[in-house]
């Protein structure tokens, strides 16, 4: 028998985890069996064992993919020329999350959600997020130096608290929109604004 080239070899690799992406969106990691995964591939069992030794192996990846979203996502903005204004990384936030939940087999915001909460089980996977967020940190505290060099933010404004904000505005998005309702960019835009108006002092 040939051996598959590694495209080949990525282009399977890639099947297996869309289709437990479909499984998990629907039912969860842990509802979800490696059966349930196998059928969703159409693949023979020793042909997906051959890629992942077991679901847990499968999670950890669908889990990986899921994070970089949001790290890829501040990557990008920080390539952007000129930088995008706050206004807009809120918006591409947004817009982030809505594609990520459009495609009609899976729901990667979805398995985004189920991965933090996995990580509170595995310490391996605590880890890494960590590590996925620490990198999405310094994407966004890049971002909030260049606002600060072109006077779109007050002097004594910190950057590192303004990264941490925007950080954890993610999250809520995510929450929002599969426990709560959806949120709009304008929404969120207009929410910051006023609460930038407000007096903070006890």
């Amino acid at each position: 028998m040939p051996r598959l080239s590694e495209a080949r070899r990525e282009e399977r690799r890639r099947h297996i985890l869309t289709s437990a992406w479909s499984c998990f969106s629907r039912n969860g990691f842990h509802v979800t069996s490696m059966d349930d995964v196998i059928a969703a591939t159409g693949m023979s069992s020793s042909a997906v064992y051959r890629y992942f030794r077991s679901k847990d192996e499968i999670i950890d990846a669908a889990a990986d993919e899921a994070l970089a979203l949001v790290r890829d996502l501040f990557a990008r903005l920080l390539e952007r020329q000129p930088s995008p204004s706050p206004a807009e990384v809120v918006t591409a936030m947004v817009a982030e999350v809505d594609e990520r939940s459009s495609h009609p087999d899976y729901d990667l915001t979805r398995i985004a959600i189920q991965a933090w909460g996995e990580a509170l089980r595995s310490p391996e996977l605590e880890a890494r997020t960590r590590t996925f967020y620490s990198a999405v940190h310094d994407h966004v505290l890049e971002l909030a130096r260049r606002w600060r060099d072109e006077d779109r933010m007050p002097p004594e404004a910190d950057e590192a608290q303004i990264a941490t904000a925007l950080i954890t505005l993610m999250p809520g998005i995510l929450v929002g929109r599969h426990l709560v309702a959806p949120v709009s960019a304008d929404q969120l835009i207009r929410g910051l604004s006023a609460l930038g108006a407000l007096s903070w002092d006890a």
